[in-house]
């Protein structure tokens, strides 16, 4: 009995040995340009002073002026709504300020890599549209912290189906990399011989990341 329940437990160890080691590299791969494009923009933003990855001066602007028909009375959202598809926009929508005349609409529509800002004036039935396009440089910053909400700010919301896609492929990356760091340890665990310098290369790990989390706050 006691040979059985061993054999049992070796080989449900081995298959959760392969099934870890699956899910390790299959997941990494699924994620390898989601993690290159987090870090290589990431790295954009911690040094704005690279010439060579500039976008606001690099940006190209222009205004149009088109002609609108005033949309149904309704809420700001739905009267942005007609708009934009009067004007052939697609984006996520933002609000600017608070409107308080009723004949005019202003809201800005943005999306990776393009601002746009729309003012309608639905007495003179014109929309004047002001465009800001950004080089792929810019495209990738606005990636990095594209979310389609401000906090505290209950007004923006999110409306743009694509935004809620890409937000939730950031969760799905978030906890893919999770399951990733778990796998490791599994893997790490499996593996005695290993054991003295991954613990160190963890204790370092932590050490670190403790620094900035909890020791920038309480030491310094």
């Amino acid at each position: 009995m006691k040979t059985g329940a061993t054999t049992f437990k070796t080989g449900l160890a081995a298959k959760l040995e392969v099934w870890n080691r699956r899910l390790h590299y299959y997941l990494g791969l699924y994620l390898l340009f989601f993690v290159w494009l987090f870090a290589f923009s990431g790295l954009l933003l911690n040094h704005s002073n690279w010439s060579f990855a500039e976008f606001w001066p690099n940006r190209k602007e222009s205004t149009a002026t088109q002609t609108i028909v005033a949309p149904p009375a309704g809420n700001d959202f739905a009267q942005a709504t007609d708009l934009m598809r009067q004007l052939g926009i697609v984006g996520e929508i933002e609000w600017t300020a608070s409107g308080t005349n009723a004949n005019r609409l202003d809201f800005r529509v943005s999306r990776p890599g393009r601002v746009l800002d729309i003012k309608a004036d639905y007495a003179q039935q014109q929309a004047t549209v002001k465009r800001i396009e950004f080089n792929g440089w810019g495209f990738m910053r606005t990636l990095h912290t594209f979310s389609g909400v401000r906090r505290g700010d209950a007004r923006n919301g999110r409306d743009w189906m694509l935004t809620r896609v890409w937000v939730f492929a950031m969760d799905a990356v978030a906890a893919g990399l999770i399951v990733m760091v778990l796998s490791s340890l599994y893997m790490w665990y499996e593996l005695p011989q290993k054991r003295r310098w991954g613990a160190i290369s963890l204790l370092l790990g932590c050490a670190a990341c403790g620094l900035f989390c909890f020791g920038l706050r309480w030491m310094f």
